[in-house]
């Protein structure tokens, strides 16, 4: 539900702050005073128009604009805000839109909660907070599947579970299809190139491969027996002055023990001189552990020119294959292995018989679930025929002709069925589909028909109707006022009107009026409390003469009273 407004700089608004409450309200006042550019700005702060249009609305001159509208969310909007965790755990929900001029450029952000949000996100939740209706809106009723989404909204939460459960058999029915599909198609390649693949199977088979990091590990094992002896002599040197020395002069470890028993024979005198006793033991342990490395290395070295010749032509051999597949050693395993699994499956149609009987099975419940959702469907179908007709012919179509036309389709995650609704109003004229032979007030009252009747099972949104009821009789506008009324009943209405039978049926009555000061025009907005007020607008709406007007207000405030 809608629970406030908030305007600073929009359009001819220069600062607006309005509260709304449950029921019927109704907006009026002369054209051009400004009563549109509520509903605009309410389109505009759920992401309904482009940044392009929505600029448009920022008071000329201004650098800063706001609209600000407050709701109360019901259960589906709550779910939506929890799941994008939007949900500040406050009853109330505030969606902002802000424009800000700088340096010649218009940029603008939107904010849930406080929370920076994108378009998109609210262009989700728009449907949940307003539904917004205007005269000839035929672009609604061509939009693809939009008249299936009316349709299974009325079938309610029951036929709600049956799309859950359809959505869930065709995806799994399309994955069972997706893999068939793939296993035939290499099934297909198989056979096609079944010698080439062979080969290269064989050959690398014959290759012997299994480490991706063998290369590494020849070319490091090449270069030691390359080097060998220079490597040994080099092992030889160390060791030496490790542990030997060289030209009488004492080595490594010779040096670290006259340290440790030199300052032995300092600790004897100063106990402080202990942990560095301990370090230059330590450093004897180290330099012995690395001659032991040292010699465990030295016995490893081998220049046998039979191993290095082997070693070579396994290189040789491994680069070959990678320069002729143009890949390294990991992606020839990989593909070497794919190409046994297609062999064993090729080797046996155990696999695809298995991944066609899945497919069949999956076939069976998908179709199981799109039939039960087409009676379902036809059933709600039904209910809808009776409900439209019941409410459009008190509003000027005695003779309307409504029909819901399911016809079958190929599946799909919303099922097999294609709806499209017929419509004839005029006596002669054939059914069809309603958004090519419905006039501007035919598709206004069909609309209204419609929302009423979905209004019975899904109450979750604000309906806004921006001036439906345009250019029909006082006995039309009385029944479409008394079908807004019942609406009313089971969701917040909002409704721009001239007709005065509409507006004195209202339960709230707000007046727009076009105020020009110093050469500067606003719009108010005032809120009509008073009896005598809401009479006075009732009768400039009627216009006419004075007297018969106010009369004429009186009296429809006075029935609607009664």
């Amino acid at each position: 539900m809608l629970t406030g407004l908030r305007l600073q700089n929009i359009a001819l608004i220069d600062s607006l702050d309005l509260a709304f409450d449950q029921g019927f309200s109704v907006l009026t006042g002369e054209t051009g005073a400004g009563k549109s550019i509520l509903l605009d700005a309410l389109d505009a702060v759920l992401g309904g128009m482009q940044a392009t249009a929505a600029s448009r609305l920022l008071r000329t001159g201004c650098d800063r604009a706001l609209i600000e509208a407050s709701f109360r969310v019901g259960d589906s909007g709550q779910r939506w805000l929890k799941r994008h965790q939007l949900d500040d755990g406050e009853p109330e929900l505030v969606v902002t839109r802000e424009w800000r001029r700088q340096d010649d450029r218009l940029s603008s952000r939107s904010r849930l909660n406080g929370v920076v949000v994108n378009r998109q996100q609210l262009l989700e939740l728009r449907p949940l907070l307003i539904d917004l209706t205007v005269q000839g809106q035929t672009q609604e009723l061509a939009r693809p599947g939009q008249q299936r989404r009316w349709l299974d909204r009325l079938g309610g939460a029951e036929l709600q579970l049956e799309l859950v459960e359809v959505r869930r058999n065709w995806l799994n029915w399309q994955q069972c299809i997706d893999a068939l599909n793939r296993a035939e198609s290499d099934h297909l390649q198989l056979e096609q190139q079944r010698d080439e693949l062979q080969a290269l199977l064989m050959e690398l088979e014959q290759a012997s491969l299994d480490d991706p990091e063998e290369i590494a590990q020849l070319e490091l094992e090449q270069d030691r027996l390359v080097h060998g002896v220079r490597l040994l002599e080099g092992v030889s040197v160390l060791i030496g002055r490790l542990q030997d020395g060289a030209d009488q002069a004492p080595s490594v470890l010779d040096h670290l023990l006259a340290c440790t028993h030199e300052l032995q024979s300092m600790q004897a005198m100063d106990s402080s001189l202990q942990p560095w006793t301990e370090r230059c033991l330590d450093l004897e342990a180290g330099v012995q552990d690395l001659i032991r490395s040292l010699e465990r290395y030295g016995t490893s070295l081998d220049s046998d020119p039979e191993r290095l010749a082997v070693l070579q032509d396994r290189l040789s051999l491994l680069k070959r294959l990678e320069r002729r597949h143009g890949q390294d050693l990991a992606g020839l395993i990989q593909q070497r292995d794919a190409l046994r699994q297609r062999q064993e499956a090729d080797g046996s149609h155990g696999h695809l018989r298995r991944l066609q009987e899945q497919e069949l099975a999956a076939r069976a419940a998908r179709d199981h679930s799109n039939a039960s959702l087409t009676c379902s469907r036809q059933a709600a179908a039904q209910q809808l025929q009776t409900d439209l007709m019941a409410y459009l012919r008190p509003m000027g179509l005695a003779n309307v002709r409504f029909e819901v036309k399911i016809e079958p389709v190929d599946p799909g995650e919303f099922g097999a069925d294609a709806v499209c609704f017929l419509f004839s109003a005029n006596p002669g004229q054939p059914m069809a589909p309603l958004a090519e032979v419905a006039s501007g007030g035919e598709m206004s009252r069909f609309l209204l028909a419609l929302k009423t009747s979905l209004a019975m099972v899904d109450g979750s949104s604000t309906l806004l109707f921006d001036e439906i009821d345009t250019g029909v009789s006082g006995r039309v506008s009385g029944a479409m006022a008394d079908l807004l009324r019942t609406l009313s009943r089971h969701r917040q209405v909002f409704c721009v009107t001239h007709q005065p039978l509409v507006a004195a049926v209202a339960d709230h009555h707000f007046r727009v009026s076009k105020d020009v000061s110093a050469g500067i025009t606003r719009s108010r907005v005032s809120h009509l409390r008073d009896t005598q007020e809401r009479q006075r607008e009732l009768a400039e709406l009627a216009g006419g003469d004075r007297e018969e007007a106010q009369a004429y207000a009186a009296s429809l405030l006075d029935q609607n009273v009664a």
